[in-house]
C-alpha cells in the first residue's frame, strides 16, 4: 500500500498535508468509520481520495451536486485517474456500460446521487463491485436540520447493506452539533472517529455595514482592495446590473448565474479565475467546487439566508492564508425583505397537496399513474392558469423535487420543431437568392432524415454548433424561413421539464412528507432568526457570533471585525476632536455624510456617532437634500 504522503505529491504534488487531512485519511484506511468537519477551503475531497488510491478496489462518492461531481470526476480525470459520474440524462443503456467499468475496468471511483441507490440495476451492479470505502459528500444534507436537508439521502443506508463490511467516511463544511450527531446516527456509524477543524479563520475579517447607498461602499471597497473578489447577489437581474456599474467606474468586472449558457458561463469564470477581471458578480450558487486561493473580499449585497450557506461562502476568501474581508452591506428595510423573501413565501401542507394536485391535472396524469413520465414544463404559464404566487410556488416544486416526488430540471430550453413543405427543386431555386441561408439549411438536412414529410424536432445547440451561428441568429433564420414559407416551424418556449417519480396519489403522496415539510419550516424561521441576530448585533465579535453558531467555545476576540474595530476607535478616538473637526467643516458649508468621510480622518463610526450626538444637541441639523449643516441660533 503506498503510503498517504506519496500519493498526494504523485497525483496534487503538494509535500505535506494541511491540518487534520493525514490523521482523518489515516483513519479511513484502517477502516474507521470517519467524520470529518473541515470548513471551506480545508481540502475535504483528499480526505477520502487518498485513502481510495491507498487501496485495491473503488470508492462510492455520494454527492447531492451535479456540477460538484462533474468538477472533481474531471479534475481526478486530469491527474490520470479512472473516474464516472452517473448524472441525470443518461441512458439506461449508458448506465449499464459505466457500472460495467467499475466492475471490471479497474476504476477508481463512481460518483453518483442518493436518488441513483434507488434504481434495482444500480444496487445490483455495486453489490458486484470491489468497494474499498464509501465517502458521503455534504453530509449535512442528511440532517433534517442541516442547511440542505434531502430526504433521499436517507437511502445511502442501502450501501452499507450492500457492503457491510465496508467503512464509511462524512464530510461537510457546515454543521451545528445537533447536525453532527444526527449524521453519525443516520449513517449507522459505530465507535467513529470524529475529526473538526475549528471554524476559526484568523485571516478573514468579517464586517457587517449599514449603508443607505450600497454601491457607494462597494466602489470604496474594491478601489481599497483591489484584489480578486466576489460579490454575491440574490438574483439574476442584479448580476449584471452591479457588473455594469463596476465597469463604468473602472472597476474590471464580469457576472456569473444559471441562465447563461456554458461557452459564457465559462469565458466569465476562466476571465476571474485568471485575474482578466478582479470581480465576479454571481447568484449564491456559485463557487462551490472553484479552487481560487487569492480571492481578498467576499462582498454580500443581500443578506444571506442562514448563517450555514453565509459562512462557506464567505469562506471562499482568504483561502491563501493572507488578510482577507467578509463584507455583509445592510440597509434598513433588509430585515423585512429577508423576511419577505424567505419566510412568507414557506408554503404550508395543505398549499403544497394543492400545487402537487394542479401539477397532475395540468399534465392530465391519472390517479395512479405518472411514473417516468416527463413533460416540457413552462412554470409561469401554470402559476398563471391555476392563479399562484410563482415563488411559494417555486418553493413547492423543490420540496417535491427533494423528496424524489418529481425531478425537476431548472433549465430554460426552446423545443423547436421544423418540417420543410417545398419540394428539395423549389429549396434549391430559394437558396440561389438567399445564399446565407445555405449553411443553415444544407445543416438542418444532414442532420435529420424525413424533414421533408414530418415535423421534426431539432437540436438548435447542435446546429449553432455546427454552423458556427449563435443561436438567436439561428432562430430568426428558421423565422425568415417560414414567412418566406419555405419551412413549418414551430417553437415551444419551455422553463424545465417535469418527471414524475411516484404514481398520483394526490393527500396520500403528500402526507407521507408532511412532517418534513412542517419541520424544514420551523429549520428556515430558525436560520433567519439567526442571520438578523448576527448582522444586528454591534457588541459581540462578528467571529465569536460564527463559531458560537457552530457550537464552539472559548473563544477569544478575533480583533479585526467590524466590531471589534468599532470598539478599538472609540476607546482611541478623542470625541471632543470629532466634534471640533465637524463643526469647523461645516463652518465652510453644508456637506454630506460621504464628504465628511473623505475629508476628516477619522473612520466613519466615530463620524456618525458625532453626527448623532451635535443633532442631538441641536448644533446641527439636516436639510431637505440630506446634507448636514450648522444651526445659527
Amino acid at each position: 500500500m503506498a503510503h498517504p504522503i506519496n500519493i498526494l505529491e504523485r497525483y496534487w504534488t503538494y509535500t505535506s498535508f494541511r491540518p487534520l487531512q493525514e490523521d482523518i485519511i489515516n483513519a479511513a484506511i484502517k477502516g474507521e468509520d470517519t467524520f470529518a468537519l473541515l470548513p471551506t477551503g480545508g481540502g475535504k475531497s483528499v480526505c477520502f481520495q487518498i485513502p481510495a488510491l491507498a487501496k485495491e478496489g473503488i470508492c462510492i462518492v455520494i454527492s447531492p451536486l451535479v456540477a460538484l461531481m462533474k468538477d472533481q470526476v474531471n479534475a481526478l480525470q486530469n491527474k490520470g485517474i479512472k473516474a464516472i459520474a452517473l448524472t441525470s440524462g443518461i441512458s439506461n443503456s449508458e448506465i449499464d456500460t459505466l457500472l460495467d467499468n467499475c466492475i471490471y475496468g479497474n476504476y477508481k471511483f463512481l460518483y453518483l446521487s442518493p436518488e441513483r441507490l434507488q434504481q434495482e440495476l444500480v444496487q445490483d451492479r455495486i453489490k458486484q463491485m470491489n468497494v474499498n470505502l464509501i465517502a458521503v459528500d455534504e453530509a449535512h444534507c442528511i440532517s433534517q436540520w442541516g442547511n440542505d436537508f434531502r430526504p433521499s439521502y436517507k437511502n445511502i443506508s442501502i450501501l452499507r447493506q450492500l457492503h457491510p463490511t465496508v467503512n464509511v467516511i462524512a464530510l461537510t463544511a457546515s454543521a451545528t452539533p445537533q447536525v453532527i450527531e444526527d449524521i453519525i446516527t443516520e449513517l449507522d456509524f459505530i465507535a467513529p472517529k470524529v475529526f473538526k477543524q475549528s471554524f476559526y479563520r484568523p485571516n478573514i475579517a468579517y464586517m457587517v455595514f449599514e449603508e443607505e447607498d450600497k454601491y457607494f461602499r462597494l466602489e470604496a471597497i474594491l478601489n481599497k482592495n483591489p484584489q480578486s473578489s466576489i460579490i454575491y447577489v440574490r438574483n439574476r437581474r442584479l448580476t449584471l446590473e452591479i457588473s455594469q456599474y463596476l465597469e463604468q467606474k473602472n472597476i474590471s468586472s464580469t457576472y456569473y448565474h444559471g441562465g447563461l449558457n456554458n461557452t459564457v458561463k465559462d469565458q466569465h469564470l476562466q476571465d476571474w479565475m485568471h485575474n482578466k477581471k478582479q470581480v465576479i458578480v454571481a447568484t449564491n450558487a456559485f463557487g462551490m467546487g472553484i479552487d481560487k486561493s487569492d480571492v481578498k473580499t467576499v462582498i454580500h449585497i443581500n443578506l444571506p439566508d442562514s448563517i450555514e450557506s453565509y459562512f462557506q461562502e464567505a469562506g471562499r476568501a482568504g483561502r491563501n492564508q493572507a488578510k482577507a474581508y467578509a463584507v455583509i452591506l445592510k440597509s434598513k428595510n433588509d430585515d423585512t425583505v429577508l423576511n419577505n423573501q424567505f419566510l412568507n413565501v414557506l408554503p404550508t401542507v395543505d398549499f403544497v397537496k394543492t400545487v402537487y394536485r394542479k401539477l397532475s391535472n395540468y399534465f392530465q396524469i391519472s390517479y395512479g399513474e405518472g411514473v417516468y413520465q416527463t413533460f416540457d414544463f413552462n412554470f409561469n404559464d401554470f402559476c398563471k392558469t391555476y392563479k399562484f404566487n410563482t415563488v411559494t410556488t417555486f418553493n413547492v416544486l423543490q420540496i417535491l423535487d427533494k423528496s424524489s416526488i418529481i425531478t425537476l430540471s431548472k433549465q430554460f430550453n426552446k423545443r423547436i420543431e421544423v418540417q420543410f413543405i417545398v419540394s428539395s427543386g423549389q429549396l434549391f431555386n430559394y437558396l440561389e437568392s438567399h445564399k446565407s441561408f445555405e449553411i443553415v439549411i444544407k445543416s438542418i438536412l444532414r442532420t435529420y432524415g424525413g424533414i421533408f414529410e414530418h415535423s421534426t424536432k431539432i437540436n438548435s445547440s447542435l446546429i449553432s454548433d455546427k454552423t458556427g451561428m449563435q443561436e438567436d441568429k439561428l432562430i430568426k433564420v428558421l423565422e425568415q424561413l417560414e414567412k418566406d414559407t419555405i419551412i413549418e416551424l414551430k417553437i415551444n418556449k419551455t422553463d424545465a421539464q417535469v418527471t414524475f417519480i411516484q404514481p398520483r396519489e394526490d393527500d396520500k403522496t403528500i402526507n407521507r412528507i408532511a412532517g418534513t415539510i412542517e419541520q424544514q419550516n420551523t429549520l428556515k424561521q430558525n436560520q433567519i432568526k439567526a442571520v438578523l441576530e448576527y448582522v444586528n448585533n454591534n457588541d459581540t465579535c462578528k467571529s465569536v457570533q460564527l463559531l458560537t453558531y457552530f457550537g464552539e467555545k472559548d473563544i477569544n476576540d478575533c480583533g479585526i471585525c467590524s466590531v471589534c474595530i468599532s470598539a478599538k476607535a472609540k476607546q482611541k478616538i478623542n470625541t471632543k476632536a470629532v466634534k471640533n473637526n465637524i463643526i469647523k467643516t461645516l463652518e465652510t458649508g453644508d456637506k454630506s455624510s460621504k464628504e465628511l468621510y473623505k475629508l476628516l480622518p477619522y473612520n466613519e463610526d466615530s463620524i456618525n456617532n458625532t453626527l448623532k450626538m451635535l443633532l442631538e444637541e441641536d448644533i446641527i441639523e439636516v436639510t431637505k437634500t440630506n446634507r448636514y449643516k450648522l444651526k445659527h441660533i
